[in-house]
């Protein structure tokens, strides 16, 4: 009997496999991790880490139907946001 194939995926990805994953440059995701705009990532040991579902979620705000669609939310580019007040 074959494990199913959804059991074999990997629950959580490296950055470069995360980069891979969304069609992004390691050195992208390393920014967007730095300046706050990127998905959610976990410290595990020394390493840092992506789970899955937060690539899928982070990467759902960019979904649009138009370009007047405003969309759920915003994924910003990677680099630094000005203060809000």
């Amino acid at each position: 009997m074959q494990p199913d194939a959804s059991a074999q995926r990997p629950r959580y990805l490296k950055t470069p496999d995360a980069a891979t994953h969304l069609g992004l440059s390691p050195r992208t995701l390393e920014k967007h991790r730095c300046y706050g705009t990127g998905p959610v990532y976990r410290r595990l040991g020394g390493r840092v880490v992506y789970a899955l579902e937060d690539l899928e979620s982070w990467a759902a705000l960019g979904t649009r139907r138009s370009t007047s669609d405003a969309g759920a939310g915003t994924v910003h580019p990677a680099r630094r946001r000005p203060a809000e007040d």
